[in-house]
């Protein structure tokens, strides 16, 4: 007695079309692994399952699979049957962006984040026994809402050995990272009558929204292969900047634009935020050194432990100029809203030597995982080019041109989380369509590298 159909093999719906029987049948299930119906991986039914399914001779079916393995489409292997072969999946123009599977993405090369599984656990506890066992009791109390006393110290001197940045405890806030301490100096500039913030063409959209929310205007400046382009600077308030790698775009403010920014808020009593998110990475020479350190009275250098550490932390701070600081205050209420022992703790890992030790082992990873992106760019995907400074946690790739939205489908039926450059343009920019990614390979640990890589090169353009 034959067996039934509903109980032969596996169940495969095609729908074999076009000219002759086999053609049809090689198109239906070309389409179905291109398309990513058929997921890599996928167990075929045998040829005479199929062809019992679909009327049709089994021959049929055998010449169809050997043909598709012979392109590449599949596999076949003795003892395990016929198989979708791993490769990458280009979902149709205009098809949903569906990740392989629901939840965390295969791979995260989002910039933005340290590799988080570094981060230097035991000497971070270290440095918390030896905060904890010099602390007087009133370190446990309401603190001083510019920070502890002993963090200020500690980041005057490392700031101005570092990073040029001429500081004194005095005029050092402690904040709850960046943001905290964007949406301090908005309310600030808010509250002085302030209306405009000039910013980059390319940014963070939570940073223009923070100064949108506190009543500001952001105006996009000029961007072109020097950089941000301070010459349409006139009668905005202040600027927002990140002069020693700019983000997203990599490079690095030309000194000529880097005077010309102090000039204008010289002559205008403008003020100039300085965002330093990942100064102590460069890997190519010694970083340039901060924009603060050319007019302490006219910008403020906002800096933090994100990248450096963990975001986690929530630890940043701002330098700020001499008559600003009590403004500052009023607009975080008069409160310390930063954890004692951590900011202890850092004081503790700054004044030891830990944390400088721990940057140096960092900008080694980091620089060596660029120089393998790089080099299996230039092997494997030749007409993609890695732009900016050897610097950052991330890259920016120029893709051929009208392939980024390609690349990002591409990207995401993979498993692979990646930005595009066009997410990061201000709308109001006017600047050159550029395709891009913004990779963030700083992102996986250590042990995920080598596969984030390979799954990111499979998407390229070859």
């Amino acid at each position: 007695m034959a067996k039934p159909w509903a109980t032969f093999g596996v169940d495969l719906h095609l729908e074999p079309t076009g000219g002759g029987v086999r053609r049809g049948l090689t198109d239906a299930l070309r389409e179905a692994v291109r398309t990513g119906r058929l997921a890599p991986g996928t167990r075929l039914p045998s040829s005479r399952a199929l062809a019992a399914d679909l009327g049709i001779a089994r021959n049929t079916v055998a010449d169809a699979y050997a043909d598709l393995v012979a392109e590449g489409w599949l596999t076949a292997r003795q003892g395990s049957g016929t198989r979708v072969s791993d490769r990458t999946i280009v979902p149709p123009t205009g098809a949903p962006l569906r990740p392989r599977a629901p939840g965390r993405p295969t791979h995260n090369l989002v910039p933005g984040t340290p590799d988080l599984a570094s981060f230097p656990r035991a000497q971070w506890l270290k440095a918390v026994r030896r905060a904890l066992a010099t602390a007087s009791y009133q370190a446990l109390d309401y603190g001083d809402p510019r920070g502890r006393v002993e963090l200020r110290t500690a980041l005057a001197g490392y700031l101005s050995r570092a990073r040029g940045v001429r500081a004194d405890p005095e005029h050092i806030l402690v904040c709850a990272g960046f943001s905290h301490g964007l949406r301090l100096l908005g309310a600030v500039l808010r509250a002085r009558g302030a209306r405009t913030v000039a910013v980059e063409s390319y940014g963070l959209d939570v940073h223009w929204n923070l100064l949108a929310a506190a009543g500001l205007r952001t105006v996009p400046l000029p961007f072109d292969e020097r950089g941000t382009d301070p010459g349409e600077l006139t009668d905005q308030d202040a600027v927002l900047l990140t002069p020693a790698h700019q983000f997203p775009m990599g490079g690095t403010l030309h000194r000529d634009r880097r005077a010309a920014v102090v000039e204008w808020a010289r002559r205008t009593g403008g003020l100039v935020v300085e965002d330093d998110y990942d100064g102590e990475f460069r890997y190519d020479r010694q970083p340039v050194g901060a924009l603060q350190g050319l007019d302490p009275d006219h910008v403020v250098h906002a800096g933090t432990a994100s990248k450096s550490l963990a975001p986690g932390l929530r630890l940043g701070w701002l330098v700020l100029p001499p008559g600003l600081m009590e403004e500052v205050l009023a607009a975080k209420g008069g409160i310390d809203s930063c954890g004692s022992l951590d900011q202890l703790t850092l004081a503790e890992f700054l004044v030891s030597g830990a944390y400088d030790r721990h940057v140096r082992a960092a900008r080694l990873r980091y620089r060596r995982r660029r120089d393998a992106l790089v080099a299996e760019l230039a092997r494997r995907a030749p007409r993609v080019h890695a732009t900016g400074i050897a610097a950052g946690l991330h890259v920016v790739l120029r893709l051929p041109p009208g392939t980024e939205q390609s690349a990002l489908r591409a990207a995401a039926w993979q498993g692979l989380a990646v930005h595009g450059l066009h997410r990061y343009q201000h709308p109001e920019a006017t600047v050159e369509r550029r395709d891009a990614l913004v990779v963030g390979y700083g992102t996986p640990p250590d042990h995920a590298w080598s596969t984030a890589l390979e799954a990111l090169c499979a998407v390229l353009p070859e």
